[in-house]
C-alpha cells in the first residue's frame, strides 16, 4: 500500500505502509497486465502468499508461497507479454532488483522494487521509506499527518479511495496540506486504473512516459492542464 508525500525542493517520498493488514483481495500482491497492443484479454499477476496470522498478517510479515517458483512465473508473464517490445532490454534490466527480491520470501520487499523500478524508470529520484520504521500514531488520518509531519513533507497527495475517510484536522494541525489526486482518464492515463504501467513503458518507452509524468507532477504543483499523450 502506497502514500506519497509532497516535500520541499520539489523532493517527493513514497511511504509504504508496511504495518497495516494485508489484504488478499486487494492489489497488494497481484497487478492486472495488459498485452503489448492493448488489443488482447489482460492476464493476472498475482504472487501466491501465506499469511503465518491468518487474516491479522500485516504486509510486512506476509511470506511468498515457494518463492522460486513465484519468481520464475512472474518474471515469465512479463516477458510473454512485452519481450517484443523494443524497449525490452531497458524494461528487462530494471526489473532484475524485483526478481531478486522474490529471494528474501516477503511480499513487502517486492513490492517496494517493484514500485522503484518503475518510477526509476521514469526519471524519479525521490525517497521510499516504510511506515513501521516511523514513529506515528494509531489512527488512519493521525497516522498518515504524523508520517508526513515526522519527514518534512509539506503536502499530502491523497486518492479517492482515501478522500472518503481522510480527517483534514490532525494536517491541518501539522502545517501539512492535503491535495486531491484524480487519475487522468485520458490519452496515455486512460487505463491506468485498470492496468499495470508496464505496458504503457513498454509500448511508449521509458523517455515518454517519463515526459508525461513529469507534466503531469507539473500540473499537480502548478494547477496547469496536462498534456494527456496521444490518444
Amino acid at each position: 500500500m502506497n502514500f506519497q508525500f509532497r516535500g520541499t525542493a520539489a523532493h517527493s517520498m513514497l511511504g509504504k505502509l508496511d504495518d497495516v493488514q494485508f489484504a488478499r483481495r486487494d492489489y497488494q500482491h497481484r497487478a492486472r497486465i495488459a498485452t503489448l497492443d492493448g488489443l488482447g484479454p489482460n492476464r493476472w499477476l498475482t504472487i501466491p502468499t501465506h499469511r503465518p496470522s491468518g487474516r491479522a498478517t500485516l504486509i510486512r510479515d506476509t511470506l511468498i508461497a515457494d518463492p522460486a517458483t513465484a519468481r520464475r512465473r512472474a518474471s515469465s508473464i512479463v516477458r510473454q507479454q512485452y519481450g517484443t517490445s523494443p524497449h525490452w532490454p531497458t524494461l528487462d534490466r530494471a526489473l532484475q532488483p524485483v526478481w531478486n527480491a522474490f529471494d528474501t520470501g516477503t511480499i513487502a520487499p517486492v513490492a517496494t522494487a517493484s514500485t522503484r523500478a518503475l518510477l526509476e524508470l521514469l526519471g524519479w529520484r525521490g525517497q521510499i521509506f516504510t511506515s513501521s520504521a516511523l514513529p506515528a500514531r494509531t489512527g488512519r488520518s493521525e497516522r498518515l499527518a504524523d508520517l508526513a509531519d515526522v519527514t518534512g513533507a509539506c503536502a499530502y497527495l491523497c486518492g479517492t479511495g482515501g478522500m472518503t475517510y481522510l480527517d483534514h484536522a490532525p494536517f491541518t494541525e501539522l502545517g501539512v496540506a492535503v491535495i486531491p489526486f484524480l487519475t487522468p482518464t485520458t490519452g496515455l492515463w486512460a487505463s491506468g486504473r485498470q492496468v499495470s504501467a508496464l505496458r504503457a513503458l513498454a509500448s511508449r518507452g521509458p523517455d515518454a512516459v517519463g515526459a508525461w509524468f513529469h507534466a503531469l507532477a507539473f500540473t499537480m504543483r502548478w494547477g496547469a492542464r496536462p498534456d494527456t499523450g496521444p490518444r
